[in-house]
């Protein structure tokens, strides 16, 4: 059987502070080639090896019809930037792909869509491009509002859209229209709960369908529920290419030796920005692991450069699978969010209490948000790890592991009611 998928040798350069290249059209070569002459006169064309980075290197594989391939890797492993190469949207520095099949991309909140045109135009716009007819479209039409939700702003110009909507009407979209290949980034983690319950529930029935579909997600559960086969990206290297239950124990186990503290390079031109993130104990200390019996804290370290009103930090705590055990925000109440904070350097100190963790692994993720804004101003996942070990639980004594992801101490009360002679 012949792939739908071939990648052979695939690099990606990029130079910190260029202009990024584009696959070209005819005019661009033709135009190219009249002003190279001129390019070399004036020294233009020199290459620099400083100030570059490898995105991609050497990446290699092949994916045959009706697979399911998660994507997993941490920030900057170059997830987002194989799938830009797989989607078109960025040409490989070296290497070749070969797809075969019609392609639906959603890696973006907004890509593919004309802003000024409106949510029924743009659906129209993109069955296009998918290369369908109108018939073929026609016939989806109605499932793909339906499954979006946006019947009232159908005739909305999407520029109005929310995030949310965009996302949605992007979804259904891409999953509807048949595409041979399907091609989903962690754009989906902009919509609610329910919807991306809805957009896993879509995602099976189109694998179902026998199509391929190339999935990026820091919800490990998620890849090992929805995908046969995992591929685990590295600092631009495909280190892992296997079943998707392995893939993801293997991810884990490199997870682990993430480190309980982690500076990051200032972005001065960012309004708002997460400086550093520790894990300690009550003493101050810095840990990479603790009884299950003992608190500790996460300290967070940040910059506000431009506050802007609702801005709120937000901590979020995964387990070894990727699921979100607690979510924690430094806002209370509704007057919280409009507290102004004046430019300079923040400090949050978040108590873990004892008995919340059972012993495992867990990893955080921090971000600073507001409402109403499609991205964060800053996010950091899975930045800093511990290991939670049992302090001495009655399961322990037996040698039974907690089959819970917490160990909070509940009241009981227990009453005599009848005894028996």
């Amino acid at each position: 059987m012949n792939p739908l998928v071939r990648v052979e040798h695939v690099s990606k350069q990029y130079r910190l502070g260029g202009a990024e290249a584009h696959y070209q059209t005819l005019r661009d070569v033709v135009m190219s080639a009249v002003r190279q002459p001129f390019r070399r006169r004036r020294g233009v064309n020199k290459r620099q090896d400083s100030g570059t980075i490898w995105a991609l290197k050497d990446v290699g594989f092949e994916i045959e019809k009706g697979e399911v391939v998660g994507i997993i890797g941490r920030n900057g492993a170059g997830k987002s930037t194989l799938l830009k190469v797989l989607s078109r949207i960025t040409e490989p520095t070296s290497g070749r792909v070969e797809l075969y099949g019609r392609i639906a991309s959603l890696l973006e909140v907004g890509t593919g869509f004309h802003p000024e045109l409106t949510g029924r135009e743009n659906i129209y716009l993109n069955g296009s491009i998918l290369g369908m007819r109108k018939a073929e479209i026609e016939s989806k039409f109605d499932e793909i509002v339906s499954f979006a939700e946006i019947e009232t702003f159908l005739d909305t110009p999407v520029k109005f859209y929310s995030s949310g909507m965009y996302v949605r009407l992007a979804f259904a979209v891409a999953a509807h229209l048949d595409p041979e290949i399907l091609i989903v980034d962690e754009v989906l983690s902009v919509g609610d709960a329910p919807f991306q319950k809805k957009c896993m529930g879509k995602m099976r029935d189109v694998a179902q369908a026998g199509r391929t579909i190339l999935f990026v997600s820091h919800n490990l559960g998620a890849v090992t529920q929805l995908c046969s086969r995992g591929i685990i990206l590295c600092n631009g290297s495909a280190v892992f290419d296997g079943e998707a239950s392995t893939a993801v124990t293997e991810y884990l186990k490199e997870m682990r030796s993430t480190s309980n503290t982690i500076n990051f390079a200032e972005e001065p031109k960012n309004d708002m920005q997460i400086l550093s993130i520790s894990v300690i104990s009550q003493g101050g200390e810095v840990i990479s692991s603790q009884r299950h019996t003992e608190p500790f804290l996460l300290v967070i370290k940040y910059r506000v450069s431009n506050w802007k009103v609702g801005a709120h930090v937000c901590l979020d705590v995964f387990d070894e699978r990727g699921l979100r055990l607690l979510w924690a925000t430094d806002v209370a109440t509704v007057e919280d969010m409009t507290t102004d904070r004046k430019p300079g350097i923040y400090e949050a100190r978040i108590s873990i209490p004892e008995m919340v963790l059972a012993p495992g692994f867990y990893f955080f993720s921090t971000g600073i948000y507001a409402p109403g804004r499609a991205q964060p101003f800053d996010h950091r996942e899975n930045a800093v790890s511990i290991e939670i070990i049992d302090g001495g639980s009655l399961l322990s004594n037996f040698g039974i592991k907690p089959h819970a992801a917490t160990m909070i101490p509940l009241r009981w009360e227990t009453s005599e009611i009848e005894l028996y002679t």
